[in-house]
């Protein structure tokens, strides 16, 4: 049945419309958090490959000793580098989805408290448990790229004690030499 102008405009006055529209704008500032620090790790992500980059050309241009540990080293991180991008890329695609549902969610709410009545308010409910749903999916994603970067850190710390250990053996050897 259509509205009056009167009952259009005491509808959209209404304060019920904001204060509704709140706890989807909470939600929408905790997923620009996450995707602001999800950046950030994609953004350092490119920076160590970058970085590995350089160190294959050194060990190509003979700057560096141990040559095909390296090699196999900088292979194996570049694998591990390229999943956690995968990983990275669809967390932050969960987390957008999850920003426009609770943008819907939220203007669902407003067309709701201001032309809906009962039977249309479990709409906007399930827009926002959606995009809870895909919030909960990224931060599973980002839990499990986290705990496989630690993988990384560890094989880092590994090869640099594998240089470490080799370079001391190659001066004792040398030294024993002269």
């Amino acid at each position: 049945m259509p509205l009056h102008e009167k009952e259009l405009l005491d509808a959209l006055s209404s304060t019920r419309i904001l204060t509704s529209m709140i706890t989807p704008a909470v939600l929408i500032s905790a997923c620009g958090t996450l995707i602001f620090s999800t950046s950030g790790r994609l953004g350092r992500l490119f920076d160590r490959v970058n970085s590995m980059k350089s160190e294959v050309e050194g060990i190509l241009a003979g700057h560096f000793t141990f040559h095909e540990e390296r090699l196999a080293y900088i292979r194996a991180q570049l694998w591990r580098q390229r999943i956690r991008t995968i990983l990275i890329q669809r967390a932050l695609a969960a987390l957008y989805t999850a920003t426009a549902l609770f943008v819907a969610s939220s203007l669902a709410i407003a067309f709701n408290v201001a032309f809906g009545g009962p039977e249309t308010s479990w709409i906007p409910t399930a827009i926002a448990l959606l995009g809870g749903l895909f919030l909960f999916a990224a931060s599973a994603l980002l839990l499990y790229e986290s705990r496989y970067n630690l993988t990384f850190i560890n094989s880092h710390i590994d090869f640099i004690a594998f240089l470490e250990e080799n370079c001391r053996k190659t001066g004792e050897d040398e030294q024993q030499k002269q």
